[in-house]
């Protein structure tokens, strides 16, 4: 058993790792800020996940440190005494896609040899400049919600968080466009107030099983992300065994297989095939299972929590 400092960072993907049979240290601050979230409180952890202040950091026993962004490394350096990579083991996890000029796309942790980067997608992986630094790719993965599609309501579903402020990056732009075609229901932090200014349904932060449930009821998931490594939610929609539509942009088109629905970048072509699987549902239904069968080869935990040990055994060693 290892014991791991990792921030609470990214709820879904963190929900994930501490379902392993390791021990989870996670740093608290007296605001929940984001130097120490501490523990969720929308997702279910187990017992194994322990909030640390940075006071009891200091004498805590820690066999590795996983680092999420350059703030971390900064935290774990001052509350640890220890510094990652030389002192204390430690990797280096990518959640994003890089941003800016292809050339110019250089990783913090770029030329080091002291940790191993490790991307959550083959398309971060190659976009992500990071010299000599070891590279891993170790993909999503989720917690089976289990196969709860209905499709019910005759509606598209989207799930995006801070959708104003991130705009064209997850193609807030496209989904008046595509309102057109079929309804659309908006989910996520930061939605209220577009939904309702552009007359979208759906509901803003809820704990993920009623997200899940609420998805579920919806007839496809739309996925208009122009710029990510590859949306949880859209792994988890896949899992719930919806339809999917999807830009072909990033690691969506290796995937998301055809018999899922559709993935392109041709918007005429997301319109036709939204007004189809809206207005088939044995269709939708047929396109969701393969979706499903799809999820649950690639992106299940137990292959995500091997790969991770795997890892997580040789950098300890």
């Amino acid at each position: 058993m290892i014991r791991i400092l990792l921030w609470h960072v990214h709820g879904s993907w963190t929900t994930a790792f501490v379902q392993g049979r390791h021990t989870y240290l996670v740093p608290v601050v007296p605001d929940r800020g984001p130097d120490g979230r501490g523990r969720a409180r929308t997702w279910d952890w187990p017992d194994s996940v322990h909030e640390v202040t940075p006071a009891e950091l200091r004498d805590a026993e820690v066999d590795v440190v996983v680092l999420q962004r350059p703030e971390d490394e900064r935290l774990a350096t001052e509350w640890l005494g220890r510094r990652p990579g030389r002192d204390v083991p430690a990797v280096w996890l990518e959640h994003n896609a890089p941003q800016g000029r292809i050339n110019d796309l250089r990783h913090p942790a770029a030329d080091r040899s002291d940790l191993t980067v490790v991307h959550v997608t083959h398309t971060n992986q190659l976009f992500w400049d990071c010299g000599a630094t070891p590279t891993r790719v170790i993909e999503h993965g989720v917690i089976d919600p289990g196969p709860r599609y209905t499709g019910e309501i005759p509606h598209a579903a989207v799930v995006v968080n801070e959708p104003e402020r991130r705009s064209r990056v997850v193609g807030t732009d496209l989904l008046g466009p595509l309102s057109e075609a079929v309804p659309i229901d908006l989910f996520g932090m930061g939605t209220a107030d577009l939904a309702r200014r552009r007359g979208f349904g759906g509901a803003e932060d809820l704990p993920q099983d009623a997200l899940h449930t609420e998805l579920a009821r919806r007839r496809v998931y739309l996925h208009p992300i122009r710029w990510t490594s590859l949306g949880l939610s859209l792994v988890e929609a896949m899992h719930l065994a919806m339809p999917v539509v999807a830009l072909a942009t990033t690691e969506a088109p290796d995937a998301v297989p055809p018999e899922a629905g559709l993935v392109t970048n041709r918007l005429d072509a997301m319109t036709a095939a939204l007004r189809e699987l809206v207005h088939d549902p044995d269709a939708a239904r047929q396109a969701g299972a393969h979706a499903r069968k799809v999820a649950l080869d690639r992106f299940g935990l137990d292959r995500f929590l091997s790969d991770w040990d795997r890892l997580l055994d040789e950098v300890t060693a």
